[in-house]
């Protein structure tokens, strides 16, 4: 190669080393404009954010309205307010007190392998079931679900006795109650939706309306103060209370937890 040719190479490939610096050089500066821009969208979507959280801080709670509203009670109900819930024949001599949170994952897991002998036992007389619904776990976990849950429950109760128990059986089934941290029973579409489970209560415009409209909403805090100011000396769920002394199983603080375990206790209770 001539030293001509040999110049005429190194020159060509200065120009080439050049061009791709300056092309580089481009990307960068492209790059960096991009990561600055990506910088201050987070930035106003974090003040955008917070400006959203304090906004939604200073409006009036909904739950606080909800307990000035006007009281509408169940048809089905007794009691103060309402909140008397009792399930049964009236021959049954004696009552069982049922204490149970909607969204409490051990209440999902006692309905589910009990609730059908609870449901027997009222069928034939054993004795009658009291329910009183609690709303703790919406404090513990943040959420709605089990004032939410509780109020659609209400309109169940005021369809039909027979309606209010269906229902309360599908909220705690394996196919529609949620895991403990998700608080899907805040969605009143939910909350219809697993009524579409229940024969009474599918379609029924009456129903889906009061769950909308939250008629029961007053009701449902109502029955949660039942829970808060029980005389049982009940502060879980479920719990189960007859003649005044809790009905656990045999050796245990528990509820029962097998329909062995019930059925004795049961039978024990009753005869005490």
């Amino acid at each position: 190669m001539s030293k001509r040719n040999s110049q005429a190479a190194k020159t060509a490939a200065r120009e080439r080393l050049r061009i791709e610096r300056e092309k580089q050089a481009k990307r960068d500066k492209t790059r960096r404009q991009m990561i600055v821009g990506a910088s201050i969208v987070g930035v106003l979507a974090v003040a955008a954010g917070a400006g959203y959280l304090v906004m939604e801080a200073n409006k009036p709670e909904y739950w606080e309205k909800a307990a000035k509203a006007k009281l509408v009670k169940p048809a089905n109900s007794s009691g103060e307010n309402g909140t008397t819930v009792i399930i049964g024949k009236d021959s049954a001599k004696k009552t069982l007190k049922l204490y149970e949170d909607p969204r409490c994952p051990a209440c999902a897991g006692f309905e589910q392998t009990l609730g059908s002998t609870i449901k027997q036992d009222v069928a034939d007389g054993k004795y009658k079931v009291q329910f009183i619904g609690a709303t703790f776990l919406d404090g513990r976990l943040m959420g709605e679900g089990s004032r939410n849950a509780l109020s659609a429950l209400g309109a169940a109760l005021n369809v039909s006795p027979e309606a209010f128990m269906a229902y309360k059986e599908q909220l705690y089934s394996t196919k529609h109650h949620p895991e403990e941290s998700k608080d899907d029973f805040k969605k009143d579409s939910y909350l219809i939706k697993v009524a579409d489970d229940v024969k009474e209560l599918k379609g029924n415009k009456e129903f889906q309306n009061a769950v909308e409209d939250g008629t029961y909403d007053r009701w449902a805090l109502e029955m949660s103060k039942t829970f808060d100011k029980n005389k049982d000396g009940v502060t879980g769920t479920p719990s189960l209370v007859m003649d005044g002394k809790k009905v656990t199983a045999e050796g245990s603080e528990n509820s029962p937890g097998t329909v062995e375990e019930y059925n004795k206790a049961l039978d024990k209770a009753l005869k005490g």
